[in-house]
């Protein structure tokens, strides 16, 4: 399952129907010929949604298959990102492949992670390693001038093929985006967040888009030459942070790929945090890990606090992605990543919370050691630190 998507938006209309239709005739295809004939129509529906910005029409067929047939939902999740994210183009006399990429950057810091538009020179730099080590030999690119927040990617499908297409045409010009930040909102602030390089690959009709589509390639190789030599053209933007890049890869499986990361690295960045501010050992702090559920399970919670105290000085929140829910032994994982962290104690509470917030300032609640919740609160006496934790 690709998206959560809970909210029902309406009755089908016409073209809602025609998706799900076509949708449930490719889940039931028995072969690759008849794969084809779905998917050209299929294809050829979505394509005209997103040109002329039906945003709703696609959220109501996914939100009835959802509900009424897991397959049909995926084949067609695949089918709008990937439409999305793009497809072929006319540029100086030829056709060209064309699909939106993002590169995901794992950061911490106690003071304030970058985003915002990029210097040229780290535009330059990035864009010289990542025609290096991650994208194929005579493949176009262009990268959006701009260092994307969570808060600030594009929302919805319509907006994601609008990016994609304007990277594009930039690419097919050989030159990068250029992004205008009023457009976008501001980034909250948190100790540990994910930013995104965003870009366009172009490549002739039928050859490599990356470099693991390449014979002398692989993925393997790739994210690590993109984490060593990436990272170093990317670390002076990052000035008092840890980073940690991702491998890039199309839009939409990068996206989910940097929120499996983040939820490991968040803890571990917490860890680390409490251990500069509190000037701490591992072993002096303890964690609280309680569900949090609306009309199901959402996530899980995570309440840090000096071990010989019950006041929550920081949080975490670990939510459930793809296919989790409450048979998923989250909890138990999150315990093993804790204790793999020299943690002094980690209190696992059965009892399943309200997903609340805090009524001044929106953050969320955490558990504390007796069963309650509470807002995460640094003591007041050490240096400024961010105020919002997450």
């Amino acid at each position: 399952m690709k998206r959560s998507r809970f909210a029902r938006r309406g009755a089908l209309n016409r073209e809602a129907d025609q998706l799900t239709r076509l949708a449930a005739g490719l889940a039931a295809s028995a072969s690759r010929i008849e794969d084809d004939f779905w998917e050209r129509r299929l294809a050829e529906l979505v394509d005209k949604l997103l040109r002329t910005g039906n945003e709703n029409t696609l959220g109501v067929a996914l939100d009835h298959l959802q509900g009424s047939n897991g397959r049909a939902y995926d084949a067609l999740a695949d089918l709008i990102e990937s439409r999305a994210e793009g497809g072929l183009i006319g540029a100086n006399g030829g056709e060209f492949e064309a699909a939106l990429f993002a590169a995901p950057l794992l950061a911490w810091s106690r003071f304030t992670i970058p985003s915002g538009p990029l210097p040229a020179a780290t535009l330059a730099a990035a864009a010289a390693q990542l025609q290096a080590h991650v994208l194929a030999d005579g493949t176009r690119l262009a990268l959006a001038d701009f260092l994307y927040s969570p808060d600030q990617l594009p929302h919805g499908f319509v907006e994601t093929w609008r990016l994609a297409n304007q990277l594009a045409r930039a690419a097919a010009d050989d030159k990068h985006a250029r992004i205008d930040p009023r457009q976008l909102p501001e980034t909250t602030r948190f100790i540990s967040d994910t930013r995104y390089l965003i870009g366009a690959v172009l490549a002739p009709r039928g050859k490599a888009l990356f470099r693991w589509q390449e014979e002398d390639g692989s993925r393997e190789q790739a994210a690590t030459q993109w984490t060593v030599q990436g990272g170093a053209a990317l670390q002076p933007l990052f000035t008092g942070c840890a980073l940690e890049p991702l491998l890039p890869d199309v839009f939409h499986a990068a996206c989910r790929n940097a929120d499996q990361g983040l939820r490991v690295y968040a803890l571990r960045a917490a860890m680390a945090f409490l251990q500069t501010v509190l000037n701490v050992k591992a072993q002096q702090l303890r964690a609280v890990v309680a569900p949090f559920s609306d009309e199901r399970l959402e996530e899980y919670r995570v309440g840090f606090t000096l071990a010989d105290a019950s006041e929550v000085v920081h949080g975490v929140v670990w939510p459930l992605l793809g296919a989790e829910d409450e048979t998923t032994d989250t909890a138990g994982q999150i315990e093993a990543l804790l204790e793999e962290s020299g943690i002094g104690g980690v209190v696992v509470l059965e009892q399943r919370f309200p997903l609340e917030f805090c009524d001044d300032c929106g953050m969320p609640l955490y558990p504390t050691p007796e069963g309650e919740t509470a807002h995460a609160e640094l003591p007041e006496d050490l240096p400024q630190a961010p105020s919002h934790l997450h």
